[in-house]
């Protein structure tokens, strides 16, 4: 088998938006940028934990399809906009956060009470504008997984009445794109330059993302490694005598 040419530099630099990076693979051997392309950004996407609204209660509002008076949202748009709130959870359980707040005005991811448990990465997300002088109470439960996790896949049986589940985005990756360039090494001309493109919810760095990929895939690949080498290793055979199997043997 042909000698296979590892990358020997990576590099990892800021991109010209917040919360974007990209890590420069090269040089990779002919056919390897695509592959590796291809399976760190499938993980990137599906695969790193992260932490997202999981339900919401609004005083006075009994599902979905209402109406607020005095809110210019209604509760679907509220709902998509949750959706976006970018949170770092630092413990392991399910956190609730209230708000109680008068208006006019806009109502943002800030004014959820302080918990030393939750981080707000986007504060300044506008949950909704009330135009009159009303009041809202509201609660929102944060919880931790990973990828998109649908209503339908949610235990919901134990909310209480009032209280809404909505779609989780739990992963901290918005977007992930990769592109393979040609580059020469020494004479050879065929390599290939990997980079990688992604863009966080600010929740993680771009090198804490592409660490946490790297371990993931890592840990997959050894236990095919351990799995092929114990099928390579001698199998000890028993110095026991079987025992006699009995007749099954119909005489009649």
């Amino acid at each position: 088998m042909d000698h296979i040419l590892l990358p020997s530099t990576i590099e990892i630099t800021d991109g010209d938006r917040p919360h974007v990076g990209q890590v420069v693979i090269t040089p990779c051997q002919q056919g390897y940028g695509t592959t590796l392309g291809n399976a760190l950004r499938r993980v990137l996407l599906s695969s790193l934990p992260g932490a997202a609204v999981e339900s919401m209660k609004i005083h006075g509002v009994q599902h979905e399809f209402d109406g607020i008076d005095g809110v210019q949202e209604d509760v679907i748009e509220i709902i998509l906009n949750l959706k976006q709130v970018a949170v770092h959870l630092h413990a392991d359980e399910s956190v609730v956060l209230s708000l109680k707040k008068k208006g006019p005005g806009a109502f943002t991811a800030g004014d959820f009470e302080k918990n030393s448990d939750v981080e707000i990465v986007n504060p300044e997300l506008v949950i909704m504008n009330v135009t009159t002088d009303r009041e809202i109470e509201m609660e929102i439960t944060i919880g931790k997984g990973s990828g998109y996790v649908m209503v339908s896949e949610k235990e919901t049986g134990h909310l209480d009445l009032g209280t809404i589940a909505i779609d989780s985005l739990y992963s901290p990756i918005r977007d992930v794109g990769y592109k393979v360039e040609m580059t020469r090494v020494g004479d050879i001309t065929d390599y290939e330059k990997l980079t990688v493109t992604v863009e966080t919810d600010g929740t993680i760095t771009v090198k804490e993302a592409f660490a946490q990929t790297t371990k993931i895939l890592m840990d997959h690949l050894s236990l095919i490694i351990d799995a092929v080498s114990s099928q390579d290793a001698p199998k000890t055979v028993s110095e026991k005598n079987p025992e006699p199997l009995e007749s099954t043997v119909d005489n009649e």
